[in-house]
């Protein structure tokens, strides 16, 4: 059996959760998630516990059993607590700033580079250097995070660009290393 699959959801007493055969809608403080999963996968709410049953032991229901769970818990999670990704700035002359709600970058490139954050996200800026993204949607607040670090990935000669916080980068010795 699915060991991430298996494992039953906690769910707060202030989110609500709604089935509607294929289609799951989470309600929490942080917002409102909702997603439709495979067909043949059912689900069981009760007593604040939500748990993904799968009809039999194929791959295909073993593939999507714990995929199925581990979605649903980033949907639970997101509705309550929130997920949230820091970036940092590292290079001379590195620096970020919010205009409205774009968060523009100064990174050593010919020009400014802007990014718009969604509907569900909040950015901000702490230091010039830090960038910290907020949302209640695992997949969006990462994909954002990502798309800003592929502007100026850290190098491993300098260590200069942008990293997640707390990121190791590997540092390689220059020409006159021997």
């Amino acid at each position: 059996m699915s060991r991430v699959g298996k494992k039953v959801i906690e769910v707060p007493k202030d989110v609500e959760v709604t089935i509607d055969g294929t289609h799951v809608t989470v309600k929490g403080p942080k917002g409102e998630l909702s997603n439709t999963f495979h067909e043949e996968m059912t689900y069981n709410l009760e007593d604040g516990q939500l748990e993904v049953v799968r009809p039999s032991d194929s791959k295909e229901h073993r593939m999507h059993h714990g995929t199925t769970r581990a979605l649903l818990n980033n949907m639970v999670e997101g509705v309550s607590k929130g997920f949230v990704k820091e970036l940092e700035l590292v290079g001379v002359g590195y620096r970020a700033q919010m205009q409205g709600n774009k968060l523009v970058l100064s990174v050593g490139l010919s020009h400014p580079v802007e990014f718009v954050s969604g509907d569900n996200l909040t950015i901000s800026v702490e230091k010039n250097t830090q960038i910290k993204i907020e949302g209640n949607n695992k997949e969006e607040v990462g994909a954002l995070a990502s798309n800003i670090r592929k502007v100026r990935p850290p190098e491993p000669y300098k260590g200069k660009g942008i990293r997640y916080k707390g990121e190791h980068i590997r540092r390689k010795e220059g020409k006159t290393g021997k």
